[in-house]
């Protein structure tokens, strides 16, 4: 019976590495297979309802959004669990992603030999967007947009930092925060429109389009004119108000716009009636 040299997790006969941690079996303690196996080999491909194809060696580690997967080859495995070394690690790890309303648990997954591959997707139609990272480099995603990362990329929320923004700034007290180095994949609905704006520049977008932007950009949220512009001009009562520098990704269209679409929720021409423009203030967008 083998034992892992670093982990100490028993191992399968015949195998080349550790399941448990990557590292080399019969190496020496702390030697893993990661540095050997180079930068994410990735692609994006389809039109409007993408896929990213990852290729994954021994020591690669992947991890992702319950259900985001579409398939993976047999050399893949995965496994399902919280985040973290520690059991604090984890505890946190749980408390942040309830917070941000997506699923308890993470879905890993580990190349066990050779050259494996594993594809996620969106759940509407929309595009997938990759963001490398550098070490300690940072970007707020929108809640629901996330799909997968590697392993090296820190998952963790940050609380918008002004009162009005968390109250009327369509996502809430509480965003996704991603820190490199590594490769974090995002998805959101329609196309995606890049902005790169200058310290100072200043951009206002619908509260519900912003995808993503980087740590450095400000973010605010205004009354959308006067109020009769505001209750009547179909784009609800407030927009959001990003001041460079930084990047920033918009999205064109929104879940909640579909749904409302299909539900037929759309009348006399106008995206937002007036009453829903109220309702918003209350958290609502449907």
């Amino acid at each position: 019976m083998a034992f892992c040299t670093s982990c100490g997790a028993q191992l399968a006969e015949g195998v080349a590495f550790c399941n448990g941690c990557g590292a080399r079996a019969g190496a020496p303690a702390g030697a893993t297979a990661a540095p050997a196996a180079g930068p994410l080999e990735y692609s994006v491909e389809g039109d409007n309802l993408q896929i990213c194809r990852l290729k994954l060696r021994p020591g690669q580690e992947v991890y992702a959004e319950a259900g985001k997967m579409v398939y993976k080859t047999t050399n893949i495995e995965w496994q399902t669990r919280m985040s973290g070394e520690t059991l604090g690690q984890k505890l946190m790890g749980a408390l942040r992603r309830t917070v941000t309303g997506e699923s308890l648990f993470l879905t890993y997954f580990r190349c066990l030999n050779g050259v494996g591959e594993v594809g996620f997707a969106g759940d509407y139609p929309g595009r997938l967007e990759p963001i490398p990272l550098a070490a300690g480099a940072t970007v707020l995603v929108q809640r629901d947009s996330f799909i997968c990362a590697e392993t090296s990329v820190q998952f963790g929320i940050q609380f918008t930092k002004r009162l009005g923004a968390g109250f009327f700034g369509g996502e809430g007290f509480i965003l996704e925060k991603f820190t490199g180095p590594g490769v974090v994949f995002i998805h959101g609905g329609g196309d995606f429109v890049h902005f790169h704006l200058g310290a100072g520049e200043v951009l206002q977008v619908d509260t519900g389009c912003i995808v993503a932007f980087d740590e450095t950009v400000d973010y605010d949220i205004q009354l959308a004119g006067g109020i009769k512009t505001a209750l009547f001009g179909g784009e609800g009562l407030f927009l959001a108000t990003l001041r460079g520098p930084g990047k920033v990704i918009v999205q064109t269209m929104t879940l909640s716009k579909l749904r409302r679409e299909l539900g037929g929720g759309r009348t006399g021409g106008e995206e937002r009636s007036p009453l829903g423009s109220i309702t918003n203030l209350f958290g609502s967008d449907d």
